[in-house]
């Protein structure tokens, strides 16, 4: 990834963050048969080797896994707020027409290789986090353990696991950090203009609070 160094966010636990909060990432590899690409909903362990480890499953009827089990590297694509910029919202264009369009988002991508795991216990533990991680803040949040034992023992026939220790992270967070103050702020109102056709809130409180932070 194109990583100018403005952008960049090496910080561990802001990547590891970040995954927890846009989970569905792109899984993507290079096999005997081409370019594969999976999107999935992974979880982060950080405390399982040097960068964490990304877990995740698969449909046992999706071919992407056999491609996987040689352990070749594998990317994990992670993509959050994202949006077009005009030179419009730029205080600094209307003094020198010297601004053209862009657009800002945040991205995490992990690297390494896969291991295939079949193992009916490993892929119950699997099913059981990533349920209480989306579940867990739900008024009345459904179990696994609320589905029939035996349904739930043919659906886990019907998938594999997927687990990624992470060789390499880097995040990029493009949100006009190469602008001045004065741009940067016009860039947030602009975005969080309800008559403006690109405003997008979400990409606007997420500059605001980077600046803030900075």
């Amino acid at each position: 990834m194109y990583l100018p160094p403005a952008f960049r966010e090496d910080r561990i636990e802001t990547l590891h963050a970040f995954i927890r909060q846009h989970p569905l990432g792109l899984l993507t590899s290079a096999g005997e048969s081409g370019l594969a690409a999976t999107p999935l909903p992974f979880l982060v362990y950080p405390a399982d080797g040097v960068h964490g480890t990304l877990r995740a499953h698969l449909a046992r009827a999706n071919p992407h896994w056999r491609e996987l089990q040689g352990g070749i590297e594998c990317l994990v694509v992670f993509m959050g707020p994202q949006g077009y910029v005009t030179p419009s919202w730029y205080p600094s264009k209307r003094e020198t027409q010297k601004a053209v369009p862009t657009w800002n988002y945040v991205c995490v991508q992990a690297r390494g290789r896969p291991r295939i795991v079949e193992d009916a216990a490993w892929l119950r533990r699997q099913i059981d986090d990533l349920t209480c991680a989306r579940e867990g803040a739900r008024p009345d949040p459904w179990m696994v353990s609320d589905a029939p034992e035996d349904y739930l023992a043919a659906q886990m026939q019907a998938i594999v696991g997927l687990e990624i220790p992470i060789d390499r992270i880097e995040g990029k967070w493009k949100l006009s950090q190469n602008r001045s103050a004065t741009d940067r702020a016009g860039v947030i109102a602009g975005l969080g203009d309800p008559q403006d056709p690109d405003k997008n809130e979400a990409m606007a409180a997420l500059m605001a609070q980077r600046s803030d932070s900075h």
